[in-house]
């Protein structure tokens, strides 16, 4: 087990490169499975969930050649298996993206129910219904979806029940290869899923519509394959600012797009910082003082993003004043709190809400990070606090966070990434 050493008490100074955005590339790596053709794919992210989708495509007989700087080319044509590995699914929730490509261009695809972090139930039962509604025959058990055609998927009007990411892209992807017009209403506006359609459209989709709440698709033939570069982390941006926010300190961000960032830049705005954006870099600069409380809610973008949270919760255990901060998006997502109050801070936890009162300074503990985005909200803690703080599982920051602690030591930080000894 992996565990990082935080020597607290600092106050980050630097610039860093953003990477590329992970909500972006899994799908996007999904989509290759529609393209007869060759796909080049860069600017992807050096992450644990890229590593198994990939593997995932070459289990399923891909041709996955890896560049040294994380591009990738990927060719489907040599595809044998229609089933996701169990292994693999089980691991990350995102496997269930292969569903729609998979059932698209081949007619049938078996996948496991998927896994991922434990912040909550996330079930496909909108994909399902939305594939159900082009046509296709599913049967479900507990362990496996399975999904085949008679020829092809048809185009059809689907409305989203709730807004849900992953179940937009799916949809959108089997779309693509449909015969007709589709219509995804009260779809997910996020630019990850208008990412992947400016990735589809490249390769020969006719998707319009993506950034809002209706996207539409006139099916094709076939896609042709072509390059892409992956956008870049608007959540790794905003991590990294929350951090030098949270520590008082001054950073620059580049390879950054601040357009995509908006409600978290307003947020820290609110808190003090200082903020210039370029056409790709964002500095922020706390000029040495202490952040202020701010309320927050999250909500599906434009609004404030759930992926956010455990970091602004933590930023407002140092803040000046009391918060009130509203999850919305998830159920069961503040398994953070109670390592936050190991540290010190001072949280109390109502239904969907936290009610942060800020103190001046956290201190050093041992602490376990229990999924993604809060073993991120404890190294942000770590580096604010005085002393020492070890961090455990961190096997969940790898999946969405390139190299973490060699980004921070470049700004100042003091962190070591060693093995934990069980007793």
């Amino acid at each position: 087990m992996n565990r990082l050493i935080i020597e607290g008490g600092c106050q980050l100074r630097g610039d860093i490169r953003c990477s590329g955005a992970k909500n972006s590339a899994l799908p996007i790596l999904a989509a290759s499975l529609l393209a007869r053709g060759s796909v080049h794919i860069s600017n992807l992210p050096h992450l644990q969930d890229v590593t198994t989708m990939l593997e995932l495509l070459g289990r399923m007989g891909t041709d996955v050649i890896h560049d040294e700087d994380m591009s990738v080319e990927v060719n489907s044509s040599t595809v044998r298996e229609l089933s996701a590995p169990v292994d693999l699914v089980r691991t990350m929730r995102a496997s269930i993206l292969v569903l729609g490509p998979m059932l698209s261009r081949f007619g049938e695809a078996t996948v496991a129910m998927p896994g991922g972090c434990a912040i909550g139930t996330r079930p496909v039962d909108q994909h399902i219904r939305a594939l159900r509604q082009m046509g296709a025959e599913i049967t479900e058990t507990e362990e496996h979806i399975h999904a085949r055609t008679g020829g092809h998927l048809r185009g059809a009007e689907i409305t989203m029940e709730l807004v849900t990411v992953t179940g937009t892209e799916n949809v959108m992807m089997a779309a693509t290869l449909a015969e007709g017009r589709s219509v995804i209403r009260n779809a997910a506006c996020e630019p990850e899923v208008a990412d992947l359609a400016r990735c589809l459209n490249s390769w020969g989709a006719r998707i319009s519509g993506h950034g809002t709440d209706t996207i539409e698709i006139e099916g094709v033939k076939h896609l042709h394959g072509g390059e892409y570069a992956v956008m870049s982390d608007r959540i790794e941006l905003g991590t990294y600012l929350a951090a030098a926010a949270m520590t008082r300190g001054c950073i620059e961000v580049f390879n950054a797009q601040p357009e995509h960032a908006g409600a978290v830049l307003d947020a820290l705005r609110s808190m003090g910082a200082e903020i210039d954006e370029g056409e790709h870099s964002v500095r922020l600069d706390m000029k040495g003082r202490r952040p202020r409380s701010h309320d927050l809610t999250t909500a599906p973008f434009p609004a404030f993003p759930t992926d956010m949270q455990a970091q602004f919760v933590a930023v407002n255990c140092v803040a000046e004043g009391s918060a009130r901060i509203q999850e919305t998006v998830f159920e069961n997502r503040f398994m953070h709190v109670q390592e936050l109050r190991r540290m010190g801070a001072q949280i109390e936890l109502q239904d969907n809400a936290v009610y942060v009162e800020g103190s001046d300074e956290l201190h050093g503990s041992h602490v376990e990070a229990t999924d993604l985005r809060a073993s991120a909200c404890l190294v942000l803690a770590g580096l604010a606090a005085r002393g020492q703080t070890l961090v455990d599982n961190v096997h969940h920051i790898d999946r969405g966070y390139e190299c973490i602690e060699e980004k921070f030591n470049l700004l100042g930080a003091e962190i070591q990434r060693t093995e934990a000894v069980t007793p």
